[in-house]
């Protein structure tokens, strides 16, 4: 996982680059109903929810892509565990919806080109409610408590996993956080927070476990040199650029 444009990064808001020419993301298909089924699992490392075909990203890349799952990175009971960080600071824990470029048949041949890939990722903290998006994932947590435990979720609104505006965030190139490492991630790290209660964040540093049956806990990848990469930015910054949610 050598390479000069690994991920995560620490995104400085004093270097970040304002750039117009950075659009709304829009989401196509992520209201999904509660018929539909979506497979859930503790791979050892993170708790995947496997997306299925309709959902994709239809605006603010040059091209389309499709989800294919999304994960969690959290810290545990006494720090946080987000994997970028905003001027030094790590959050609670963070979200990554993974996409890939639909020009490629799949996933697997996408990851190995430069622009195949695309993550969404958005900040958790701690508010003063339960999050109902959150608790569609969170509740079924304890039925995946060993590695490769696999449960069946109801579909739901999975835009509600992320923040309402999806006009502000940073972008940059980068790469998957996991082996292998591929430097072929367009990444977009939204700027607006997203709450869960203090329940639910237990809820997720304590309920799956590691192969040796310890807490699955602290699953984030420490900060990557940036190697000159430029940061953009879709709205101009301040140094309190990290808004909570309303409310």
């Amino acid at each position: 996982c050598g390479g000069n444009k690994q991920s995560p990064i620490n995104v400085d808001t004093a270097q970040t680059i304002f750039s117009p020419d950075l659009r709304p993301i829009q989401l196509s298909g992520y209201s999904l109903p509660a018929s539909k089924q979506l497979k859930m699992k503790n791979n050892g490392h993170t708790v995947v929810l496997e997306l299925p075909e309709p959902l994709a990203l239809t605006g603010g890349y040059a091209q389309q892509y499709r989800a294919v799952q999304l994960h969690l990175h959290w810290g545990s009971m006494s720090g946080p565990g987000s994997e970028h960080t905003v001027n030094g600071r790590r959050f609670a824990a963070e979200i990554h919806v993974v996409h890939y470029n639909t020009k490629y048949d799949n996933f697997t041949e996408a990851m190995v080109h430069p622009d195949g890939l695309a993550v969404l990722g958005a900040f958790l903290e701690v508010g003063p409610r339960e999050n109902p998006y959150y608790h569609e994932i969170l509740q079924h947590l304890p039925e995946i408590h060993e590695v490769g435990d696999e449960t069946l979720v109801d579909g739901f609104n999975i835009a509600g996993l992320l923040p309402a505006n999806l006009k502000l965030y940073f972008h940059y190139n980068g790469s998957l956080t996991t082996p292998p490492c591929y430097q072929t991630v367009k990444w977009t790290i939204f700027n607006q927070t997203m709450l869960i209660s203090h329940h639910q964040m237990s809820v997720l540093v304590r309920s799956l476990r590691t192969d040796d049956n310890k807490f699955l806990q602290n699953n984030y990848r420490p900060v990557q040199n940036l190697h000159g990469r430029r940061v953009l930015a879709s709205f101009q910054t301040t140094l309190s650029s990290v808004k909570h949610s309303p409310g």
